[in-house]
């Protein structure tokens, strides 16, 4: 039986990337589009690529009848889903894509984000939506809360490792490259062309990355004390993609087995023969994720190089495999279609 779906926030980025992906899911609908800043225009008009669909034009999210709606994805930018997804009906399933539900702790989300948490009873019912790792309980779920696109690459490299006990925890260096559409579609003048092309640049450095919250919750809950990684993202004049590197100690045999363990059964996530590193070109528009293993010049130190698309695998494909689960339906519909390349 077909599932209406609806989309609130589907000007943005991610919202166009559900449409895409859900444009030939087999189950799935589209009854509804809300952006408030475009409501009353077209999803042609907003996003060209997409004429060639037939799809409801963009209302207001107060507009939208949800007593048809049978799951909700809400792509609004942080601070904002929380009071709009305590005003969306009970009956209604739910995946968030923002930040505003994936710490646990109100006081951690008020520390990172720096406001008060507006629906802390709603937080008590999030389930954290790292699909592989959380699939029975996202399956049962009402609200899921996506991921960090930085954060999901970096847990897809280290949470295996960690729960292993194959590598040091207090000497663990993520550098991770984010193309810019991981940045939103927002006007901001650090990503105008002249002031983003031909160049690369750190940001939020020295601890301060906001998805630090979600790798300090879920890395420590893995190894039962606490865990505080290095990490530095990078901001890189592509368009879509992530490339991160995590520098181990450890051995390279024994993380590649268990990377290839931990994965072996997972239809989006490959590990490749040891000593072979991914690239984003290998998982463009995609939502697999390839993770390479290779050994140090060091002796007992590794690398582990993950790419995946921070649109596809690091949000809205992610947002859509969890939908899948919540409805009952197999977790990999519509989501097997091979990477764009070149």
């Amino acid at each position: 039986m077909t599932k209406n779906i609806a989309i609130i926030g589907a000007s943005g980025y991610t919202g166009a990337e559900l449409v895409r992906l859900i444009a030939t899911h087999p189950e799935l609908k589209i009854r509804a589009l809300a952006a408030n800043s475009k409501a009353g225009q077209s999803m042609a008009q907003v996003f060209p690529h997409l004429r060639h669909l037939d799809l409801p034009d963009l209302v207001t999210w107060e507009e939208i009848d949800f007593s048809g709606i049978d799951l909700c994805f809400c792509a609004l930018p942080h601070k904002t889903s929380q009071e709009v997804i305590a005003a969306l009906p009970g009956h209604l399933k739910i995946v968030d894509l923002s930040a505003d539900f994936r710490l646990r702790d109100p006081e951690a989300y008020k520390r990172w984000y720096g406001n008060d948490h507006a629906a802390p009873e709603l937080q008590a019912e999030a389930v954290y939506g790292l699909t592989e790792f959380y699939r029975s309980q996202i399956a049962e779920a009402r609200l899921v809360a996506g991921t960090g696109c930085n954060a999901a690459t970096g847990q897809y490299v280290l949470r295996p490792l960690i729960a292993a006990g194959v590598v040091d925890l207090d000497d663990i260096i993520l550098d991770l490259k984010c193309g810019v559409s991981g940045a939103g579609r927002s006007l901001k003048e650090n990503l105008l062309h002249a002031e983003l092309s031909e160049g690369t640049n750190a940001y939020a450095t020295g601890g301060t990355h906001r998805h630090l919250g979600e790798f300090d919750q879920e890395f420590s809950d893995i190894a039962g004390r606490e865990v505080k990684i290095r990490f530095t993202p990078h901001l890189i004049p592509m368009n879509r993609g992530i490339l991160a590197t995590a520098y181990l100690k450890g051995e390279a045999e024994a993380i590649h087995a268990a990377l290839t363990e931990a994965y072996a059964q997972e239809p989006f996530l490959e590990v490749l023969p040891l000593g072979e590193t991914p690239s984003t070109h290998h998982v463009r528009g995609s939502n697999f994720c390839h993770l390479g293993v290779v050994a140090d010049r060091i002796p007992g130190r590794a690398l582990v190089v993950a790419a995946l698309d921070n649109l596809t695998k690091g949000s809205s494909g992610q947002a859509l495999q969890n939908a899948n689960l919540m409805l009952g339906l197999p977790e990999t519909t519509g989501l097997m279609l091979a990477p764009c390349y070149p």
